[in-house]
């Protein structure tokens, strides 16, 4: 039994779409967010510093923040005192003896 013609021309539809890196999904949300996610979708298709900007705020928030790498080095790079002259070196002392 054949295909009808507009079945075919859904799969071909979607093998271009494959071969572009597209993928198709099912998901589930409420109504009123439908706009909302098809919005994001086209947004995301654009390979572009916005869809990367969009992807990367996107994956931030729902990871709950930034990732854990490298996070104390930043906070030390935003601190007012970048480029004070604290003298942060600590003395080296041998410690006390202990008697055994």
């Amino acid at each position: 039994m054949s295909k009808s013609a507009q079945e075919r021309a859904i799969e071909n539809y979607r093998a271009r779409l494959a071969g572009r890196g597209i993928v198709r999904f099912e998901l589930q949300a409420l109504g009123a967010d439908r706009d909302l996610i098809r919005g994001l979708a086209r947004k995301l298709l654009e390979k572009g510093p916005e869809a990367a900007r969009i992807r990367q705020t996107v994956q931030r928030a729902l990871s709950g923040g930034d990732p854990a790498s490298g996070n104390i080095l930043k906070a030390l790079r935003r601190s007012p005192l970048v480029g004070s002259d604290l003298d942060m070196t600590r003395p080296r002392e041998e410690g006390r003896e202990v008697e055994l």
